[in-house]
């Protein structure tokens, strides 16, 4: 329903150009930006309230509505409105499976449109730097490629139902230490090989029709007044279409007015602090910016206005639902091909339901809910299938429960990270890389009363020298969902056959982890110097020759998969020809299983040093046993280019390229190699 004013009656305004949406939308744009007076124009770059713009009335134009958050739509702090509770994005990521990024995006959009609003505030795909950063569990991956992949399906699947996805935060916010003042020291070809990938295809592949920026500086420049990046970068360069929001605050820290409009910030949420009318008109007398770049920040909030069909007749936009069992069913099947299989000695796993007559189930997660305390990840679900009741619910009348290990068959622990502060938390990076002393002692302990104890491990990577040798089986749960209790307990008794594969490299030791060479490089104090420059995660693992406790990529399976007749189209490419690369995967044991079939590529010798190996490709496919399949993969130039900041440009070096095909990024299976010729 409209609000109108006394000068216009609803029948008058619907007979205004940009209310008519047959009209090409940018049409409708300029006629819409043509009515604003100046002070409607500036009355619109601050938010009203938490979540809302200010509604200009005369108009029509009714609040813009945007609400957290990356795992479920979250409209209040209290939970008097319930959504579904997804699994991380840490998880949705290990599933290594784009469709269901894209279902994800798809869903999450539609319980957006239920509760009314028009732009989802996510995804978060800030890289991986470290796993001490609070909002690991919150972000997808430490590789550009793979965060490309899913950063691209999750927008289109929003954007698909007409509401706007806020990709964020742009860029290199990734710690929460010092996180509103701290300044990232990154070279170019850092920011142009690991940081930059996702969002640009968010934009260029996936047309994404907002940007949030970051809190912190990014070399000396506040993200939200940072011309080069926004205006430069994303406007000039990429053609990004849509509008800049600010973090949530960040605009408090930042230097001026004139230099937040000048650098291509639309929106300050939550209200005014340097949008103030009174101080934007000052400094568009005094020459501070123009109206030129005043019009442009407003027409980028008025197109995203246009494209969520915020002036169209409700009943022709994309239905909302949420709580709904699509949604549910959708959650669990991320959490199913999310959890990853870490270790498995001598197949304890699956459970055999007929052959396990007693279970111990211990564990401080065991009956915790995981869904508050997460920040903008704080969810409000109707329910949560904790790992009790899920394994209570499976073992009902056919497996007896028992509380002493000693008299178990086989005792499941379930421990690990949980949200609250110094462990997985917004707004606050984590303590310990190791678990609490408590949660080693429980496992130490209860692996001395019954050897046959399989760990489950909640949140994100913890150090494990003190007790990984003993244990047989570890599964890593993440924070997997509402329904992860179901999952949980499917892949314990073989219901499902495990595929999750590691989107982050979990190290050894934290000393091992590229952004943890000194203080200099983690956390800083007022500067945090990325010295490791292009070797974020497996990059610097493979490159420095450290063994990782378990590599990128690594997830373990029920079954076997046997790789086999690699082979090129062509030996030599030149120019800009692609290349077909195919190889044959054999499911080689007794369950029924997916793989996820990862390319690398090696330059064999380059003018600049390089990775190890980089990962160009991945193929998830279920297969039968016995059952086989053909995966091809198709190269081009650009995957075998790198940035050169001499040139300030990709290139791709003549020369010989390895082709890398495996399981893992340390467990490769197949290898070849071909000439790139120029």
């Amino acid at each position: 329903m409209f609000v109108v004013s006394e000068e216009k009656s609803k029948d008058e305004l619907l007979k205004l150009a940009f209310m008519n949406s047959n009209l090409d939308i940018e049409e409708r744009v300029v006629d819409l930006l043509n009515r604003l007076t100046l002070h409607e124009k500036f009355s619109l770059m601050s938010g009203k309230r938490w979540w809302y713009t200010k509604p200009i009335e005369r108009l029509g134009i009714k609040s813009f509505a945007m609400h957290d958050g990356p795992h479920g739509v979250r409209v209040d702090n209290k939970g008097e409105i319930q959504s579904t509770y997804f699994p991380s994005g840490i998880c949705r990521a290990a599933t290594w499976n784009p469709e269901l990024s894209h279902k994800f995006g798809v869903a999450i959009a539609e319980e957006i449109r239920e509760v009314g609003a028009h732009m989802l505030l996510a995804p978060g795909i800030n890289i991986q730097r470290t796993p001490m950063c609070g909002r690991t569990f919150e972000y997808q991956t430490e590789d550009p490629f793979l965060n490309k992949i899913l950063t691209v399906e999750t927008v289109k699947g929003i954007q698909s139902q007409r509401i706007a996805a806020c990709v964020k935060h742009f860029i290199c916010n990734n710690q929460e230490t010092n996180r509103f003042t701290v300044n990232s020291e990154v070279s170019e070809r850092a920011l142009q090989e690991i940081y930059y990938p996702a969002f640009k295809a968010a934009i260029q592949e996936a047309d994404a029709w907002s940007i949030m920026s970051c809190y912190n500086k990014v070399n000396g420049t506040y993200g939200s007044e940072h011309e080069h990046l926004l205006r430069e970068v994303l406007m000039n360069e990429w053609g990004f279409r849509g509008f800049v929001v600010s973090d949530w605050g960040a605009t408090r820290t930042s230097t001026s007015t004139e230099s937040l409009m000048n650098a291509g910030l639309t929106l300050e949420m939550p209200t005014e602090n340097k949008y103030v009318p009174s101080i934007l008109e000052k400094a568009l007398d005094k020459n501070k910016f123009t109206e030129e770049i005043l019009n442009d920040n407003i027409k980028r909030l008025l197109r995203v206005m246009l494209l969520v069909g915020l002036f169209d007749d409700y009943s022709t936009l994309p239905k909302g639902s949420r709580n709904t069992s699509d949604h549910q069913n959708l959650a669990r099947r991320i959490a199913e091909e999310g959890m990853v299989l870490l270790k498995n000695e001598k197949n304890i796993l699956p459970l055999n339901m007929e052959k396990t007559k007693k279970i111990a189930l211990l564990g401080p997660m065991l009956n915790k809910r995981t869904y508050l305390e997460g920040g903008s990840s704080t969810n409000f679900p109707p329910y949560e299938i904790k790992p009790l009741e899920g394994l209570t619910e499976k073992c009902n009348g056919k497996i007896e429960i028992v509380d002493s290990p000693s008299e178990a068959d086989v005792t499941l622990i379930i421990a690990g990270l949980r949200h609250k502060r110094g462990m997985d938390v917004e707004g606050e990076d984590r303590k310990a890389f190791k678990l609490p002393t408590s949660q080693i002692e429980l496992i130490t302990s209860t692996v001395e009363e019954n050897p046959n104890t399989i760990l489950i491990l909640t949140g994100t990577p913890v150090s494990m020298h003190e007790w990984i040798e003993k244990v047989p089986a570890v599964i890593q749960l993440w924070y997997a969902g509402m329904e992860a209790g179901h999952a949980l307990s499917g892949i314990i008794f073989g219901d499902i056959n495990p595929s999750g594969k590691l989107p982050i490299t979990f190290p050894k030791k934290l000393s091992d982890s590229p952004a943890h060479v000194s203080e200099r490089t983690y956390p800083g104090d007022q500067n945090v110097f990325y010295d490791e420059g292009i070797y974020v995660g497996y990059r610097h693992f493979d490159t420095k020759g450290i063994e990782p406790l378990f590599p990128f990529g690594h997830g373990l399976s029920y079954t076997n998969f046997t790789y086999e007749n690699l082979k090129f189209s062509n030996k030599k490419i030149s120019g800009d020809e692609s290349l077909t690369i195919s190889l044959n995967v054999l499911n080689s044991g007794d369950y029924e299983g997916a793989e996820v079939v990862q390319l690398y590529i090696q330059d064999v010798k380059s003018s600049v040093e390089r990775p190890l190996k980089e990962l160009k490709g991945f193929k998830k496919i279920n297969l039968k046993p016995n059952e086989k399949s053909t995966v091809s993969f198709d190269l081009s130039k650009d995957d075998l280019s790198y940035y050169n900041e001499n040139l300030q440009n990709w290139i791709a070096e003549k020369g010989e390229f390895n082709v890398l095909i495996g399981s893992s990024s340390r467990d490769i299976r197949l290898q070849g190699n071909f000439e790139y010729i120029g």
